[in-house]
């Protein structure tokens, strides 16, 4: 008789390699979070303290750069256009990790992720447009709501105090690496209006050059910083949006390990490129770009506009319903069981979650109504508002069951042999069990020899105490009483 085939596991335990990458990219993702909230804060309240609001808009209108280039850019355009390419290298060189190293490689298991990122982006847009075709509303922002912002998500996380567990972490993770994908697409694609073919073709030719010189191996920063700069220069007065060099670059590098690498080229990289992004390229794009007016009428436009209604509901209902409904979907049709120290409820909250579109949908928001300087406000204003209902809502249902993810997050943690690999990843090996033997019965040793020290020296019997109880206070029992004879 044919034995069953074992059914596969969704949102199971990681490989070991891939645990400690995610937890060393969202460590620093973590940290440019909370730079990222601060930042934003701050711009809310440089942009609606009356005594500095004007200030506020000075400084992002300020112009600076060579315009014999085509650069004389204000400094909120320099973080758009340029800060926002440091963060997409860095997305770029996590997507190519992920197809050559990562969760992507295998298209079984890539399959939850990109079902689920994919729903995850089209619904949104689905409820955009549903509710600017019903309420008489430009169409053009249909792409705002369908990014996730992982640093400002990661950020919620550390506020509220809640640990998920590496499965649900390296899910979100995959998630918004797919999701800046389409994000890319979206913007390559849509928000390309005239294309200057000699600046594109300048810049085809520097990329082509970029991938020569790693293919031969060429080293130092020297060599390829003025080069990225140049790439950048030329793909901008292409009329192709900035960021998309540095995807390129970042999908041009080389993620996996050769004989006697510790790291790739890629991996190095990107660790010494994305604390530069999470810490100071995002959050300076949020501090020039997230200063809205928050006034009675602003907020009540961002309720009663269908454009702004349609971002606000997208990312808060249209997400959530995207990513639970795709990875539900990808369950039921792969035949994929959840893991059985996880439950459909937290794939629910870790879809409100990602319905925190920040950085990404704010640049979306500023490309898509460029030529409304008012309606761009208001779109930004809906992004906050919407990224911040899907955060008080996540939170509170990933609040519900911290106690299991806390409980969770140290199983996978404990290393009680200090061997410096968690015990959950040895329990198939002999020689743990064997290393948790002799460490158990060294601890016995030493509880029997601390017995034998502490016995009190044998001496006469006590006589009654005065009371005549022997000891025993009335209507009550000694200590010894209580134990086993």
């Amino acid at each position: 008789m044919a034995t069953p085939a074992t059914r596969r596991k969704l949102l199971g335990r990681l490989s070991l390699p891939e645990r400690r990458f995610v937890a060393e990219a969202l460590r620093t993702e973590t940290v440019g979070g909370v730079l990222l909230l601060a930042a934003a804060i701050a711009a809310l309240l440089w942009a609606n303290i009356p005594a500095v609001s004007d200030s506020y808009e000075s400084v992002r209108s300020f112009h600076i750069g060579p315009a014999a280039l085509g650069l004389d850019l204000s400094l909120q355009h320099w973080a758009a256009d340029g800060l926002l390419a440091v963060f997409f290298f860095v997305a770029g060189i996590e997507l190519k990790r992920e197809l050559v190293a990562g969760d992507l490689r295998d298209a079984k298991a890539a399959a939850l992720p990109v079902i689920a990122a994919v729903c995850g982006m089209a619904v949104p847009a689905l409820v955009y447009l549903l509710v600017n075709t019903l309420g008489g509303g430009s169409t053009t922002g249909w792409a705002v709501p369908t990014a996730t912002d992982i640093a400002f998500a990661l950020a919620v996380l550390a506020v509220i105090g809640t640990s998920l567990p590496s499965a649900l972490r390296a899910f979100l993770l995959t998630l918004a690496v797919v999701d800046d994908l389409f994000a890319i697409l979206i913007i390559a694609v849509f928000f390309t209006n005239t294309i200057d073919f000699a600046a594109l073709g300048g810049a085809v030719a520097g990329l082509v050059l970029f991938w020569f010189l790693l293919r031969a191996g060429v080293r130092g920063w020297y060599v390829y910083v003025p080069l990225a700069l140049v790439i950048w220069g030329l793909m901008y007065n292409s009329g192709v949006h900035a960021t998309i060099a540095g995807v390129a670059m970042g999908l041009m590098l080389r993620c996996t390990r050769r004989e006697g690498e510790e790291h790739s080229p890629g991996e190095h990289i990107e660790h010494l490129v994305r604390p530069l992004s999470a810490g100071l390229a995002v959050p300076l794009f949020a501090l020039l770009s997230a200063g809205v007016s928050l006034s009675d009428e602003a907020i009540a436009q961002v309720f009663t506009r269908p454009e702004t209604l349609g971002v606000v509901i997208g990312l808060v209902v249209g997400k959530t319903v995207g990513i639970f409904g795709g990875t539900w979907l990808a369950a039921r049709f792969t035949k994929a069981e959840i893991s059985e120290d996880l439950a459909w409820p937290d794939v629910l909250a870790v879809s409100c979650l990602a319905g925190i579109g920040f950085t990404v949908s704010l640049l979306i928001g500023e490309l898509a109504f460029a030529g409304d300087p008012v309606l761009t406000d208001e779109i930004k204003a809906a992004v906050l508002f919407g990224s911040l209902i899907a955060a008080i809502i996540a939170s509170v249902m990933l609040k519900l069951r911290n106690r299991t993810y806390r409980l969770l997050t140290e199983a996978e943690d404990r290393d009680e042999d200090h061997d410096g690999i968690p015990d959950i990843y040895e329990e198939e090996d002999p020689e743990y069990h064997l290393r948790m033997a002799r460490i158990h019965e060294e601890k016995a040793a030493e509880h029997r020899r601390r017995a034998a020290t502490a016995a009190p020296a044998p001496g006469p019997a006590a006589g009654p105490e005065p009371d005549g109880t022997g000891g025993e206070a009335t209507g009550g029992s000694s200590t010894r009483a209580d134990r086993p004879a």
